[in-house]
């Protein structure tokens, strides 16, 4: 009985197991099913259309298959393909037994224009490009992945479902967004010095390396290394650039125009070194949104381009200490302070000394002590601060808005008193020059293409003058006051990859009050002028990165409330990159200005700060206007520099008052205009850690005053020939610069020995600017050190030497009378002797 128990439970196991394999075999599911199965199992999507499945059904595989197996065992038991996309994403489409012809069209989507040349890759075996009409065809492989790619857009990788000939695909491509491959040298000059594609010059203080006779990275001492830029006189105050006197230059700082820029009375300058981000000039092609200025603009911004750590600095040099601070509130606001003032009340230095002799020699200061020798004494004080403060806010991602201002102010006190001819005399003297000046921004993003700025601006400026003396118990004060305010509104389109769109008004509003006033005898004169300008800004840019076109043009329409006169201002930008190396660069612009500085009298303001601003009134005091073109090569290769460029610009509306004449001329008002022309050239080679560079500028600029029996003689500030050369190696922490400077001396007018009369002495001219001064030349050194702690705390020495060899250069000459021997004598003008500086500077 037990053989037949057991014959029948193998004969039941056996039926058991093969009535669940045939299940396993047998069982037929919606081919739609089986796919989402697998999707769920290998985390993959299939791509396809519900007609291609629709009524499918088929016995599924086993699940411990791998997906590809199962891709297979699909593919054979169908009519189907299945393409496997990075085992994410299943193309199926239906077999086809024939061979068809896959086709299609390429544009560019910026302009809809077909690309020549395209590659299209469906496998390592089929490669095609496109023809003229951006048309290709290829036959098909059972494959839908294309890869498509040309130089300057970017590879698309397109996924198509059986494309036939009849129906070609259509397909855009994006050009690839790149910065244009200019030829932007990251050092020229020196480290932290850069030139852009827009013709202008961009300094990075922070990055700042090093320059001969420079320790800190101070803006206009910088800019004056540059070809076409000098002072001739040593001034911060007194920065010409292209023939063009100082007030033709427009200074802005955090968009604040600034009416004061020398501390000193133009030996540094006023921007706190230790404070700015970003420093931009323009010698020419500026844009449209800048205004008010027949010459330069250098726009100082103190605002980080990107967010910055908590910081904190402070150092001390022969002339002033400074702090520098930033704290974050937030990670959406930060608070920024910088101050510095002069250490003149605690110690007079030997940099100081050599200041205060070339700021005040041949003034009224020192005629005093010149002219007095019983018992003279003098006490004086002189000091200058400035401060600076900045508040940033961010309001969720598309707003942000920054509040600056800045205060500046220099001031000198001196009494001087002596006894002559047993008579008391004494001279108390307060010179005062400050500038107040605040700005409040909004930045919107509205997306990705569209962008708004608006600031409020204001800027007050006051020069002031008070002179008592004993002798006839006379007062007399002069006062010069600026108050400019306004407001900007700066849209900004971006209309695609190539071309950009900029529009805005501007309103600017500018008062300025000259103030005379005397006792015994008594007089008084206030005049106030006021100006408001309405402009209207438009702007476009074109960028091309394939053709290495850079083209910006733009025009400024100004609106004259007073005068009822419209000006027009074009500006243009063109940079051409002919290959890797050499860039052709044009620029031009017509320009104009409303307001200027002028000297009436050469002992106003003590001599010292003598010029005053003042309103143009469109008849004898015209608006300047000024044009302006230059072609400019710029070639770079192997760590070899070369820039050459050739400027002409004319200069209409000028007078004779804004020129500081010391001649003939110097009581004489007429009208008229300048017109330089020159070149400009610098070679640059770097080498490891050493960077030397030749600079060579050729000038010729000459007046036109049709009015004056000599209507055409050399300009005040033509310096016909400058050269200048530096040597900067710089390893590591460790820095070091020589250079020289050599230039012509700049014209001057001699007096006519065989006209003067001894027994009624008359300076009598020869023709304007008929000779020059002697030659320019000034040798100067720098070095600087820089440490830091096992706490992190950084350490910085600077060493500086202006003019080694003492040479002793003569800046300026004329000619008066006597008062002591009522005979002419020659009063000459000259440089900085040898003067030291040190600096140590700390930063957490």
């Amino acid at each position: 009985m037990l053989l037949p128990k057991q014959f029948h439970f193998l004969f039941f196991m056996f039926f058991l197991v093969l009535n669940i394999f045939a299940q396993d075999k047998g069982k037929i599911m919606p081919f739609k099913k089986i796919i989402t199965d697998i999707e769920k199992r290998h985390h993959v999507s299939f791509n396809y259309t519900e007609d291609l499945i629709s009524g499918l059904q088929l016995n599924p595989p086993k699940k411990s298959l791998s997906l590809d197996q199962k891709l297979q065992y699909l593919a054979k038991k169908t009519n189907l393909s299945f393409e496997n996309i990075d085992n994410k994403f299943i193309n199926i489409y239906k077999k086809d037994t024939g061979s068809k012809i896959i086709c299609g069209y390429i544009f560019s989507s910026t302009d809809k224009k077909p690309i020549e040349n395209v590659n299209i890759n469906l496998s390592s075996k089929i490669q095609v490009s496109t023809d003229s009409n951006g048309y290709f065809e290829f036959e098909n492989d059972n494959s839908t992945l294309f890869l498509i790619s040309h130089i300057g857009f970017i590879t698309k990788k397109i996924v198509s479902g059986n494309p036939d000939a009849e129906n070609c695909l259509q397909i855009l491509l994006e050009p690839e967004i790149t910065e244009l491959a200019e030829i932007k040298a990251n050092a020229i000059l020196a480290s932290g010095i850069s030139k852009n594609k827009d013709g202008s010059f961009e300094i990075k203080p922070k990055k700042f390396g090093i320059l001969p006779g420079l320790i800190e990275p101070d803006a206009l001492q910088t800019m004056q290394q540059i070809p076409g830029v000098n002072s001739i006189d040593e001034s911060v105050s007194s920065i010409n650039v292209r023939g063009g006197t100082h007030d033709q230059n427009l200074f802005l700082w955090n968009g604040i125009r600034m009416f004061q820029t020398g501390h000193f009375f133009g030996l540094i300058s006023v921007f706190n070194p230790n404070l700015a981000h970003t420093i931009s000039i323009y010698k020419n092609g500026s844009s449209a949104f800048f205004g008010e200025s027949v010459s330069s603009v250098v726009a100082i911004s103190s605002t980080p381009e990107t967010a910055e750590k908590n910081s904190f600095s402070a150092g001390i040099n022969m002339i002033n200490a400074d702090i520098y601070a930033k704290y974050n509130l937030s990670k959406k606001s930060y608070i920024e302070i910088s101050a510095r003032k002069s250490i003149t009340d605690f110690a007079e230095t030997p940099t100081y000394k050599e200041y205060f002799n070339k700021v005040f020699q041949n003034t009224t200061i020192t005629d005093f002590s010149d002219k007095q020798n019983v018992d003279y004494q003098s006490d004086k004080k002189f000091g200058f601060y400035d401060a600076t403060l900045k508040f940033a806010q961010k309001i969720g991602l598309k707003d942000q808005f920054l509040l600056d201002l800045i205060t500046i102010k220099d001031n000198l006190e001196v009494f001087q008193s002596a006894k002559v001819y047993d008579i008391n005399k004494s001279e108390n003297n307060v010179l005062r020059q400050q500038n107040y000046g605040g700005n409040l921004s909004w930045k919107r993003n509205w997306n990705n293409l569209n962008t708004t700025k608006i600031n409020v601006y204001n800027s007050s400026y006051e020069l002031l003058a008070n002179q008592e003396t004993t002798i006839g118990n006379q007062i007399v004060i002069q006062e010069n006051t600026v108050n400019n305010s306004g407001i900007n509104l700066e849209n900004n389109h971006i209309i695609n990859s190539k071309f950009s769109f900029n529009d805005g008004y501007q309103f600017n509003e500018i008062g300025i009050t000259n103030l005379e006033q005397v006792t015994n005898p008594d007089f008084y004169r206030k005049v106030k002028d006021v100006l408001r300008t309405h402009v209207l800004i438009l702007e476009g840019k074109y960028s091309d990165t394939l053709s290495r076109i850079y083209f910006n043009v733009g025009t400024r329409i100004n609106y004259i409330e007073k005068f009822q006169k419209y000006v027009v201002e074009p500006r243009i930008q063109f940079n051409y990159g002919i290959n890797k190396s050499l860039n052709l660069e044009l620029l031009g612009e017509l320009k104009s200005q409303n307001s200027q500085q002028i000297i009436d009298l050469q002992k106003d303001y003590f001599g010292i700060e003598k010029r005053r601003w003042i309103i143009s009134d469109n008849t004898t005091i015209p608006i300047q206007k000024s044009k302006q073109l230059s072609l400019n090569l710029f070639y770079k290769k192997n760590d070899w520099l070369l820039d050459i460029e050739n400027f002409y610009k004319k200069v209409s509306g000028i007078v004779t008052s804004s020129q500081g004449f010391q001649n003939q001329l110097e009581f004489i008002r007429t009208t008229g205009d300048y017109e330089v022309w020159g070149t400009e050239m610098l070679i640059q080679k770097k080498m490891n850690h050493f960077l030397t560079w030749l600079s060579y500028t050729y000038n010729h600029n000459n007046y036109h005053f049709p009015n004056y029996e000599f209507p055409n003689f050399p300009n005040n500030f033509e310096v016909m020939h400058t050269v200048s050369w530096a040597g900067i190696y710089e390893k590591n922490n460790f820095k070091i610069a020589l250079g020289t400077k050599w230039s012509s001396g700049r014209p001057k007018t001699s007096p006519n020995t065989s006209q003067i009369d001894p027994s009624n002495p008359v300076v009598v001219y020869n023709k304007p600017n008929n000779t020059n001064l002697h030659i320019f030349s000034q040798v100067n050194l720098s070095t600087t050190y820089k440490w830091e702690s096992t706490k992190g705390i950084q350490y910085k020495l600077g060493i500086s030497i202006l003019n080694i060899l003492n040479r002793k250069n003569e800046i300026s000459e004329y000619y008066r009378i006597s008062s002591l021997t009522n005979s002419i004598e020659e009063v000459e003008t000259f440089a900085l002797q040898r003067t030291p500086n040190v600096s140590f500077r700390v930063s957490l």
